[in-house]
Order: structure tokens, then C-alpha cells, then sequence
């Protein structure tokens, strides 16, 4: 397995593989590997020969009072399962090697990431376009994957791709839960026993909202006020709980009607964990089956 620190010798190695006639695969994350990332590997690797992953917590999409100091850095463990999953080369570049002295250019955003995170995280979105936009310059042409966990970023990042005509294709893969119910997070591991019990109303939530979707509600407002009902008592805080167009990830007014799919999403903290978690109705099961 390569371990690549430089963007020269990423692009390389990635004209090398696509000159011997092999497709590129490219998972980006921040590190902190789970069993979530992996699915996306595995998923990547049914459609490229070469599975390239980068491990970079980017700077620019934390704001000034996140937690971008004590995210989880791993890399020793994160190298050791890339390794058991086949990946073919780490891309590990150091902060400067991603934003040189007299770095300014950013990706501007549009409606989609103008709602729910995009709200309450201001320039968040911004930081994962140009970082994953810098990124996809250096990989070249490829198949991308990123987890529906993140979903907004996820259709905010296809957005992008083809708003910029960029030579990726950009697949989303379902939510890897643990058995409980639980969206897996790499910050899952911030929580105590009891938070992380409380964290499960997220998922208890969203599985109301698919079970009164089923039984035939469409009410918007209905809809939100199911999950709220079992996520407020337990949150901290609660950013957000939304109804939105699956598509364009725009809240769908009090009063409105949805369609055949919808997705609720839900940002909140548990203790000092942010954590989210959504389910698209009408397309995917209720994270918990009763």
C-alpha cells in the first residue's frame, strides 16, 4: 500500500494507474476510520481497480468554535485497516501541502447547502467544496463515494461535480448503523455510556417519522413534530429537525404537502457531541425495526 504526502505525487500516481488502463477509486475522509468508511472502500472497489483514500482534517470547514483541535487523529490505526480492506494507496498530506502560503481561492456554495447545516455551520460547505474540489483536481478522473450519513454535503459535493463539469462520477452509500440503530460517526467516541444512549433517539426518531410516512402522513409540520417528540427530550441542544426536498435539501414550509420522498434530517448535541443523522422517506427502511 502506497503512503502518499505529496499533491505532485498523488497526481501521478494516479496518471500512472489510468495510463495502464486501470479506473481510479477515491474515498476522502478526515480519518478516524470505521466500519462506515470501509463500506465505502468495499463500495469503491466494485467499481475501480485502484482505490485511492486521503486522510486530512481539513481546517477550512471547521468554524471558530468547533472541534477541529481535538478531532480524532488515528492515522496508525486508520493505516492498519486501510490495509485489511485492500486500499491501494493513502493520500496523508500535511496543511500546507493542501493550502500553500497564499492560499484565497474558495468554492462558493449555492441553495443547497444554504439550509440546515449550511444555516447553522456558516462556511462550512464552502470548506468542503474547495478542499474536495482541490482533491478531485489532484485524483484526476474517478468514482467518488461518500456516506448518505452526510447527506447534505453528499448532494451538496454532487452539485458541485456537475455544476463544475468536473471528470468524477459521485455515488452516496446508505448509512452504515451499528445493530442498535446508531448512524456510525468518528464522533461517536466522544460520548459516555449514558449520552450515548440518549444519542440513540435519533434513530428513533427518524424510524416514527418513516413508520407515519408508511401509514400514509404527508404533512410536512406532522412529520417534523413526530421526531421532535422523541429527540428534544434527550438533546442538549437541538440545531435542527427538518422535512426538506431530497434533491435540493430545501425545508418544505409548515402547511406543505410532501411527495413520494422526502428527507428528514436532524442536527443536535448530545452533551458536547454534535451528531447527525436523516432518512430519506419513501426510499430507505426505518433505521430501527421494531
Amino acid at each position: 500500500m502506497n503512503i502518499v504526502e505529496t499533491p505532485a505525487e498523488l497526481r501521478a500516481l494516479c496518471d500512472r494507474v489510468r495510463a495502464g488502463g486501470a479506473r481510479v477509486g477515491f474515498v476522502p475522509t478526515m480519518g478516524a476510520l470505521h466500519a462506515g468508511h470501509l463500506a465505502l472502500v468495499h463500495e469503491a472497489k466494485k467499481h475501480a481497480e485502484f482505490v485511492v483514500v486521503s486522510i486530512f482534517v481539513n481546517p477550512t470547514q471547521f468554524g471558530p468554535n468547533e472541534d477541529f483541535s481535538r478531532y480524532p487523529r488515528t492515522f496508525a490505526d486508520d493505516r492498519a485497516r486501510c490495509e485489511e480492506a485492500g486500499v491501494d494507496a493513502i493520500f496523508a498530506p500535511a496543511a500546507d501541502a493542501i493550502y500553500a502560503p497564499g492560499d484565497e481561492t474558495r468554492v462558493s456554495v449555492g441553495v443547497t447547502a444554504q439550509h440546515l447545516c449550511g444555516a447553522h455551520r456558516p462556511g462550512h460547505f464552502e470548506g468542503v467544496c474547495t478542499v474536495v474540489a482541490k482533491l478531485f483536481g489532484l485524483v484526476g478522473p474517478s468514482v467518488a463515494v461518500f456516506g448518505r450519513k452526510d447527506y447534505q454535503q453528499w448532494r451538496v459535493l454532487l452539485r458541485m461535480t456537475n455544476d463544475l463539469m468536473l471528470p468524477v462520477q459521485v455515488m452516496g452509500l446508505p448509512t452504515v448503523r451499528e445493530p442498535d440503530g446508531l448512524a456510525m460517526s468518528s464522533r461517536n467516541r466522544y460520548l459516555s455510556e449514558s449520552e450515548r444512549e440518549r444519542a440513540l433517539s435519533l434513530a428513533r426518531g427518524l424510524s416514527r417519522a418513516v413508520r407515519a410516512f408508511d401509514e400514509g402522513e404527508r404533512r410536512a409540520e406532522v412529520l417534523r413534530r413526530e421526531v421532535l417528540a422523541l429527540v428534544e427530550p434527550a438533546a442538549d441542544v437541538v440545531d435542527y429537525v427538518a422535512v426538506a426536498d431530497p434533491d435540493r435539501v430545501v425545508p418544505f414550509e409548515d402547511g406543505a404537502l410532501v411527495g413520494e420522498r422526502a428527507l428528514v434530517a436532524i442536527a443536535l448535541k448530545i452533551g458536547a457531541t454534535r451528531l447527525i443523522d436523516n432518512v430519506v422517506l419513501g426510499e430507505e427502511p426505518a433505521p430501527i425495526r421494531s
